[in-house]
Order: C-alpha cells, then structure tokens, then sequence
C-alpha cells in the first residue's frame, strides 16, 4: 500500500491541496450481531469503524486503524503521530484537547469543527475584508473559559465562523494555524469533504456489505483487501491516458477478467469513439430465427 502510494503521490492532486494536509475521519461497517457477535456496537447491532487519516494531494489513505464500533473516534485520535507541519482537518467527533494539545507541541496544526458545548473567551476580534469573502462571519482569537479543558490545552485558539450556503447553517471552526486567511481555514475544511468520497467509492465500487466468512479474521481480511484494490485501482487510472471514471474503470476490468487482453491497451482505449454498428447487422440477428419451409 505504501509503494502504490508513493507512486501516486506526485501524479495526483486534489483540487486546492497544499503541503501536509490530510483528512481524518471514519466510516462505520454495520454488522449483525447474531453472526459477528465478536464486533459488539449496540445492544442489537455488531460494527467496525474504519479510522482513516487521508492525504489531501493524492486522495488516498496514509493510516488506517480498524477497530470495533464501541471505540469512540477522538480515542482513535490519540494513537496517530503525526509529521512536522502537517495540517489535520477533523469534525468535531475528533475534538479532544489532550490530542490538540499533543499535535501542536509537535509542530503540527489542527483545523476542527468546535463543539456547541465548548465555552471559551474571546481575546481579539480580527477584521474582515468589505469587498470579498462575505461567508466569513467571524475571525477571532479565543482562550478556553473552563479549568478542565483549559489544563489540557493552555494556549489561544483561532476561531472562524463561516457560512455555508448549501446546509444555511453557520460553522464554528477552531485552529491553532494564525498567519492563514480565514477564507483559506473555511475552504480547507469544507475540503473536508473528500474523506467522505473516499468511503463512499470504498463502499460502493467494492462491495464490503456483503463478506465471505464469519470471523473477525475473515472480516478484516476482506476490508484490508479492499483498501488494497482502491490503491491499484488509482494506480492504474492515473497511469492510464484517458481519464478514467473510476466507477467505470472497475467495472471494465471486472468484465474483462476471464480476458486475455494487454491492459495497457484496456485503460489506453477510448470507448467514446467506438465505430457505430453496421446497419444491416440486425437483419442477420433476424436471420437466426428463420427456419426452413
């Protein structure tokens, strides 16, 4: 996974990625629990959590933890280590200060979804622009108000307020990154959005509702192979000259399977400029059915 990651890395890029930005987030496998008793969730439900933490260049995962439903997203959070600089983009299922705090002193930055339930100080309210960038509502530096969560994160917080238009709702974002511009904060977590992508092509292109075997071995098994197909799949669409639809790339080469064909010549071919059939060619399909007098 490393090696095909590496590859992709240079040839692929997100649009408006920059630098060490990744993308953390999960995705919930639902299991029943009367066959995977062992992925205990709810008192009726089994479940696996996918923890994925998602490069922004080249859309694909550079950590990935697989744990059991009950095991709470910001506990996940805790075992990452991460690079210097890099920027970590999370929900607020992820905000936990012990962590932020942990990230920061390494040299990395944070750019999250504050809760409802966090109260803080504000200490200065920036100004915003009059002619552009009317979706930013708020740019100002805070401090955490309550001793418990002040303890674990002693430091000023940036806090950007912005808009969004398509769920008219206002979003309170919280970062430790203070020389970017609030529209930059706004449009890196609305990026955010990627990660969702991401499982959605997981889900849908490479069926994991469905699994071979019972056991958490032959569970896991199945989705770590999955995550493997996703990778060789990018590989070959971005080694390919045509630009592939990836949903269309795996269903062309689960056709072609039983085929001896080059697969260079498969992810090299436009089928958009195929010939149209010839026009007598449904008389000789008729002809098929003609019997004698």
């Amino acid at each position: 996974m490393i090696i095909i990651y590496q590859w992709l890395t240079p040839s692929r890029t997100c649009k408006g990625g920059s630098g060490r930005d990744q993308f953390w987030g999960f995705a919930m496998v639902l299991l029943c629990l009367s066959i995977f008793d062992w992925a205990r969730f709810r008192r009726r439900k089994g479940a696996i959590k996918l923890h994925t933490l998602l490069d922004f260049d080249s859309c694909l995962p550079t950590y990935i933890d697989m744990t059991d439903g009950k095991v709470h997203d910001a506990k996940a959070a805790k075992e990452i280590v991460l690079p210097p600089d890099s920027v970590v983009v999370a929900d607020r299922a992820y905000v936990d200060f012990d962590t932020l705090n942990k990230w920061h002193k390494n040299g990395s930055y944070f750019v999250v979804r504050l809760k409802k339930s966090i109260n803080y100080d504000k200490i200065v309210e920036k100004k915003l622009p009059d002619n552009r960038h009317q979706h930013i509502l708020i740019d100002e530096l805070i401090e955490l108000s309550e001793e418990k969560t002040k303890a674990k994160y002693p430091r000023k917080l940036r806090r950007v307020v912005v808009y969004d238009k398509t769920m008219k709702e206002a979003i309170e974002i919280i970062t430790n990154q203070f020389t970017w511009t609030a529209n930059t904060i706004g449009e890196l977590y609305k990026s955010r959005w990627q990660i969702e992508i991401f499982f959605k092509e997981i889900k849908q292109l490479l069926k994991i509702k469905t699994f071979l075997g019972t056991s958490k071995n032959a569970v896991l098994i199945q989705i770590w192979t999955a995550m493997i197909s996703i990778l060789i799949y990018k590989y070959l669409r971005v080694c390919s000259k045509i630009n592939w639809n990836l949903s269309n790339l795996v269903a062309s080469i689960r056709l072609n399977l039983i085929v001896k064909i080059n697969l260079r010549k498969l992810l090299d071919k436009d089928f958009s400029n195929l010939a149209d059939p010839p026009k007598n060619q449904l008389s000789y399909q008729y002809q098929l059915f003609k019997w004698g007098d």
